[in-house]
C-alpha cells in the first residue's frame, strides 16, 4: 500500500492510502474553537469516516458553518432517538421531530405524559453515549429493503417516502443498534455531540442545540406561546388534511386528490385571514395602522392585498404603503462592517419622515407619499396624496414593522401588528423536518428569476445575509405581534418543483453555490412535481410562480 498526496486547510500532506479524514482532522483540532464535524472537497461534502483521495483539497467544517450546523443537529436527533428507544421502546413510534424553536427543536413524544424524571433519564443516557464516544455507522441498502426495514420498525412515514424514491440505494445510519434514515450527513461519533440541553416544553421536549458563535441579537429570539401556537395550528392543519409528510403529499398527488388539497389549503388560509380581519374590526375604535412584517418570501404583498379585501367586506377602506418607499437617500445610507450599504438595518429608513407622515395622517392631515427609486437611490414625489377618511385604515408592510422604533411617534393602540412567515407544515418523515428556510429560499429563487432577473446562484449567494437581517431585525420582535399568519401551503413544494429544478440544474459545478444547489435538488427529488394550473389567481403561491390577480 503506497502513499497519497493531497491538501488539507491549504497544507500539503502525504499519508498512507486508506487514511480517513477523521485521522487527518486530529492534526487540526487546535486550530478550531469547536469540534471538526465535516469536510469538503471543492463542491462536495464529506463525512469524516471517508478515506482521503489522491489530489483532494480538503477544508474542515465545524458546527459554526451552515453545513456543519445541520450535521451537528442531525447527529443530536439520532443520539436522542437512540437513547429514547433504549429507555422507552414502547413509545419510540410516538416521537416526531416537529419544529425549530429558537436555538433548538421541539419534539412531540405522543399524548401520554412525559415527566421530569423521564426527561432526566433521557438526557443522562444521551450524555452517557457522548462520554463513550461511539462511532456512528453507515450502510447502504436497496430502496426495496429500506421499505421492508422501516415497515418492520413501524416507521411508516419513511416507508411511504421510499415508495417514491427513484434511486436504487438508501444510506442507513446505526447507533448502538438503532437504525434510521437521515436526509443529509452525520458526525463521525457521539463524542462530537457535547453541546445540548433538554427541557419539557408544552406537551413535548425542547432540545436546545447551544448554537455556536451566535450573536447576541439572535439569542433574543423567543419561543413563547404565540409563535408556538401558530406552529401547532399548522400541524393541526396537516393532520386535518392527513398530509404531514412528503410521502403523504405524494400519496395525495398519485391518488388524484391534488385539486381537493389545493382548495382546502387555500380555504384554510382565507379563513385565517378573515379571522385576523374580524379581530381588527373588533378593535376598530383606536386602530389606524396595520403593521405587517415577516422574513423574505413570506408572501407579505399578497397577504396584504387579501387582508385588504376582507377588510373591505367589513366596511373599511384599506390603503397600502410600503416602508421601502421611506429609505434614506443613497448617499445617506449606513454601511456595514465591509463598507457595503446596509439596507436591512433600521437606520437605512428615514424614520423621522416616516413618523412625521404617519402622525400627520393620524391627526387628519394630508401627505404626499414618496416613491423610492432603487436605481438612482432617491425618493421621488409624484403627487400620490393621501388623507385618511373616517373608514380608511392604512396597511403598512416592511421588515421593521414589528419594531416600535420604526413608528415611535404612534400610540400603541393605533397599531395592529401582524407577523407572517412560511412555516412549513410537513416533514420529510418522522425524524427529518423540512426547514422553513429552505422553503422560503426555493420560493425566492423562483420569484427572483421571474421578476428581478436575478439568477439562482445570486439568490443563494445573498441568502446568508438575508437570513442575518431576519435574525437581527424581525425574529426578536415576532412575539410583539397581535396576530400571526402562516403563509405556507401544504401542496407548495410540488408546485414549486417544476420551476425550481431547471434553475438549480443550471448552476455549474465550478460555481461556489453548486453545493447548495445540489442539496436542494436532492431535497426536491423526494417530491412529485405537479402543474400550477389549479392554483387560484389570488393564491399567495402566485406571488412566486406568476399569474397573480394582484400586482406582485
Amino acid at each position: 500500500m503506497g502513499n497519497i498526496s493531497f491538501k488539507a486547510q491549504g497544507k500539503e500532506y502525504s499519508v498512507p492510502e486508506g487514511t480517513r479524514l477523521i485521522d487527518i482532522a486530529k492534526d487540526f483540532k487546535d486550530e478550531f474553537d469547536e469540534e471538526i464535524i465535516l469536510a469538503s472537497n471543492g463542491s462536495r461534502l464529506l463525512e469524516l469516516s471517508k478515506e482521503v483521495i489522491e489530489g483532494s483539497e480538503i477544508e474542515f467544517l465545524t458546527p459554526s458553518s451552515q453545513s456543519g450546523r445541520k450535521t451537528y443537529v442531525r447527529g443530536l436527533i439520532l443520539l436522542m432517538l437512540t437513547a429514547f428507544e433504549k429507555l422507552y421502546p414502547e413509545r419510540i413510534q410516538d416521537v416526531y421531530i416537529r419544529y425549530s424553536l429558537a436555538d433548538g427543536l421541539y419534539i412531540d413524544v405522543g399524548e401520554e405524559a412525559f415527566t421530569e424524571e423521564m426527561l432526566k433519564a433521557l438526557e443522562d443516557k444521551m450524555r452517557e453515549y457522548v462520554e463513550k464516544d461511539i462511532v456512528i455507522n453507515k450502510r447502504s441498502i436497496s430502496t426495496r429493503d429500506a421499505i421492508k426495514l422501516f415497515h418492520n420498525y413501524k416507521m411508516h412515514e419513511k416507508e411511504r417516502l421510499f415508495k417514491y424514491r427513484r434511486v436504487s440505494y438508501v444510506n442507513i445510519y446505526d447507533l448502538d443498534g438503532f437504525e434510521d434514515y437521515f436526509y443529509g450527513y452525520m458526525p463521525y461519533s457521539t463524542g462530537q455531540l457535547k453541546n445540548f440541553d433538554l427541557e419539557l416544553y408544552k406537551d413535548g421536549i425542547l432540545m436546545e442545540t447551544k448554537n455556536f458563535h451566535i450573536p447576541d441579537y439572535a439569542k433574543k429570539i423567543l419561543r413563547h406561546d404565540k409563535f408556538f401556537g401558530i406552529l401547532k395550528k399548522s400541524t393541526d392543519w396537516g393532520k386535518l388534511m392527513k398530509v404531514q409528510t412528503i410521502g403523504a403529499l405524494n400519496d395525495a398527488i398519485a391518488g388524484g386528490n391534488l385539486k381537493d388539497l389545493v382548495l382546502i389549503s387555500e380555504a384554510l388560509q382565507e379563513k385565517r385571514i378573515a379571522e385576523i380581519a374580524n379581530d381588527i374590526h373588533e378593535r376598530r375604535k383606536d386602530l389606524k395602522f396595520i403593521m405587517i412584517a415577516g422574513p423574505s418570501s413570506s408572501g407579505k404583498t399578497s397577504f396584504a392585498n387579501r387582508l385588504g379585501i376582507q377588510l373591505r367586506a367589513l366596511g373599511f377602506s384599506p390603503r397600502l404603503i410600503s416602508v421601502d418607499n421611506y429609505f434614506k437617500e443613497r448617499l445617506e445610507s449606513p454601511k456595514d462592517e465591509n463598507g457595503n450599504y446596509d439596507f436591512e438595518c433600521l437606520e437605512a429608513i428615514d424614520t423621522e419622515l416616516f413618523n412625521n407622515h404617519m402622525t400627520t395622517l393620524l391627526n387628519g392631515g394630508e401627505i404626499d407619499v414618496p416613491v423610492f427609486d432603487f436605481v438612482v437611490g432617491k425618493k421621488n414625489y409624484e403627487g400620490n396624496y393621501l388623507k385618511l377618511q373616517e373608514n380608511d385604515i392604512l396597511i403598512i408592510e416592511g421588515i421593521h414593522c414589528l419594531n416600535d422604533k420604526l413608528s415611535y411617534s404612534l400610540p400603541r393602540e393605533s397599531k395592529y401588528k401582524i407577523y407572517i412567515s412560511a412555516l412549513t407544515q410537513i416533514n420529510v418523515d418522522e425524524h427529518n423536518r423540512i426547514s422553513t428556510t429552505d422553503s422560503r429560499l426555493i420560493r425566492r429563487m423562483v420569484r427572483d428569476d421571474r421578476t428581478r432577473g436575478i439568477n439562482p446562484a445570486q439568490t443563494i449567494k445573498m441568502w446568508s445575509n438575508v437570513r442575518k437581517g431576519e435574525e437581527k431585525y424581525i425574529f426578536p420582535y415576532q412575539e410583539d405581534a397581535d396576530s400571526m399568519f402562516n403563509s405556507a401551503l401544504l401542496y407548495e413544494l410540488a408546485v414549486l418543483k417544476p420551476y425550481a429544478e431547471p434553475l438549480l440544474f443550471g448552476i455549474p459545478h465550478d460555481c461556489p453555490e453548486y453545493m447548495e444547489a445540489k442539496r436542494l435538488l436532492k431535497f426536491l427529488d423526494y417530491v412529485i412535481g405537479v402543474s400550477s394550473e389549479n392554483i387560484p389567481k389570488n393564491s399567495l403561491m402566485r406571488e412566486f410562480i406568476g399569474g397573480s390577480t394582484f400586482r406582485v
